[in-house]
């Protein structure tokens, strides 16, 4: 800022130097000698005001690409720490726009724009003040033209205001469809329902070109464009009467129409700088209203942190998504080293429960707890890296191998654990299959690999970390028998002295497992060993009917 008033007054004073220029040349005696001085002050406040220029610019330009930077850190941050309910309300291409082309135009607002802003604004208080010190008659036209200025580019952003808003917006629902578009994209050919897509796609960009547009005339309305050449041909007529009634020199004349010219700068520059502004403050607001929104997940970071034993108890809990309760009034207790199946329907709540423990949800009643601990006491990395899951959706990231399987322990994860945990999930002899082994590059979402491939990576991850606690959520519904089999032994062994909760529809895992959940719509129907609840659960009877139907080779090798 300080660069920024040095530079405009440094430019401003080449106009008192060019009067002063006229004025030697009317004294014929010694216009040679102060024409000469005259050029050397101007050669020494171009290469000064040169100097302070290009380190504004350079200053301005290394404060908004800082800021730009926090900004995306703290958004950053801000997502990691929501909940699981919060992201499942999002739409996930919206959320990119507002990380990447939103904070761009965070930066763009602060450079070049209120770089610019304040860099014209600077100029146009400077020259006016230079034009008062040059005559206070002078400043008539001027002080008119900036009341008007001012009145006209309050309206202008006014007007730029909802329509920056309406853009950014259109811009994020934009991202969104074609976020939708490509990550289905195999529904979509699949279905062969491309033209759909394409219509849907074109709709939304239709309407984001119709704000731009419209951005656009309001752009073409701004009237200080206009007004600054009437001001102009009015503030020379004023010089030229008072030069006329000898209240002002030749010399003097110049200097002010020098000045008045340099007003030209605010005037073209607050058009697109103003824009940028709007849209910059658009982007923030879209940005800072997913940062406040609300989350229902406190991570009590200095909270409870203690090694687990792993006794889970869930004492009457009730759960909604919203307002459609998923679990109702359910009470249960895992010993340390107990394996508990969980067993149900589709929709009976079996995955929420497991969400439970490691809270990815938090309940609406009741509680759970570890250890006597309720878990929303627990530090939530304390609680988290103690729990490892194993889903039947696997997410793997876009990175080598060794890194994926490594990815709960970070850079503590050395080559010899990672490869021994491979081993037990019956993934290493696959991995060495490939020409780059554990360095081998896998797609996003381990799309290059198949169903078995991504589940015996994930629970090569999970068993990583040696968790004192783990949820295994149908994790073995992708592999064959054979080798379920032999990372069923392997499982089995690393589990001793484990707590661990196995969704899962082989007959073989359910077995043996020390307790059995029975669920149905979100209740706790009953629970006990499988001879138990073969003996008095009509609805477990159903339930190991149909999976006895669907999977008896699984049976038989289980046995």
């Amino acid at each position: 800022m300080l660069l920024c008033i040095a530079t405009n007054a440094l430019y401003s004073s080449i106009s008192f130097l060019a009067g002063s220029a006229f004025n030697a040349v009317q004294h014929k005696a010694t216009a040679l000698e102060q024409l000469l001085m005259i050029a050397l002050s101007l050669i020494g406040i171009i290469l000064v005001q040169g100097t302070c220029d290009l380190s504004a610019r350079v200053c301005a330009e290394i404060l908004s690409k800082r800021f730009a930077r926090n900004a995306r850190e703290e958004l950053y941050t801000s997502l990691l720490g929501k909940s699981q309910t919060f992201h499942n309300r999002q739409q996930v291409g919206d959320v990119m726009a507002r990380a990447s082309n939103d904070m761009t135009q965070l930066s763009d607002m602060v450079s070049p724009a209120f770089d610019i802003i304040f860099d014209s604004f600077s100029s146009l208080v400077i020259n006016i003040a230079f034009i008062g010190l040059l005559n206070p008659q002078l400043l008539l036209v001027p002080v008119l033209y900036i009341v008007v200025f001012y009145f006209a580019l309050r309206r202008y952003s006014r007007q730029l205001s909802p329509v920056s808003n309406q853009m950014r917006e259109e811009f994020g629902q934009t991202n969104a469809v074609l976020n939708e578009a490509v990550a289905g994209i195999e529904v979509v050919k699949a279905t062969a329902q491309e033209n759909q897509e394409i219509r849907k796609f074109i709709t939304r960009a239709s309407r984001y070109r119709d704000f731009y547009v419209q951005n656009g005339k309001i752009q073409g309305r701004y009237l200080p464009t206009l007004l600054l050449g009437v001001a102009l041909a009015l503030a020379f007529l004023h010089g030229l009467y008072l030069l006329s009634h000898q209240q002002i020199s030749l010399g003097a004349l110049i200097t002010f129409m020098g000045l008045m010219t340099n007003l030209r700068f605010v005037t073209f520059m607050s058009t697109w700088t103003f824009s940028l502004v709007q849209l910059g403050i658009a982007g923030a607001r879209r940005i800072l209203t997913l940062m406040k929104e609300e989350t229902e997940l406190d991570e009590n970071a200095g909270g409870y942190h203690e090694q687990m034993r792993g006794d889970i108890v869930f004492d009457h809990v009730t759960f909604s998504y919203g307002n459609t309760p998923i679990l109702k009034d359910v009470s249960f207790r895992a010993r340390p080293g107990q394996t508990i199946a969980i067993v149900g329907q589709t929709g009976a709540g079996k995955s929420t429960l497991t969400k439970l423990v490691n809270r990815i949800y938090d309940v609406d009643s009741g509680t759970v707890s570890i250890d006597g601990t309720d878990v929303r006491q627990w530090d939530m990395d304390s609680l988290r890296s103690q729990i490892s899951t194993i889903e039947q959706d696997i997410f793997l990231f876009s990175r080598t191998i060794a890194e994926n399987i490594g990815y709960g322990l970070g850079s503590k994860a050395d080559r010899a654990t990672i490869e021994t945990a491979a081993h037990d999930a019956q993934a290493h002899e696959f991995i060495q299959s490939f020409a780059q082994g554990y360095e081998t590059e896998i797609g996003e979402r381990g799309v290059t690999l198949s169903g078995g491939q991504r589940q015996r990576l994930a629970i090569a991850r999970a068993l990583l970390t040696d968790p004192r606690i783990l949820i295994l959520d149908d994790s073995t519904s992708a592999i064959d028998s054979a080798t379920e089999d032999e990372i069923q032994k392997a499982i089995r062994r690393i589990l001793q002295g484990r707590t661990t909760l196995l969704i899962t529809h082989r007959l073989s895992q359910i077995r043996w497992a020390d307790s059995i959940l029975v669920l149905r719509k979100g209740e706790l129907i009953d629970q006990g060993t499988h001879e138990e609840l073969l003996a008095r659960c009509e609805t477990y009877r159903r339930i190991f009917s149909h999976y006895d139907a669907a999977v008896p080779t699984t049976v038989s090798s289980g046995d």
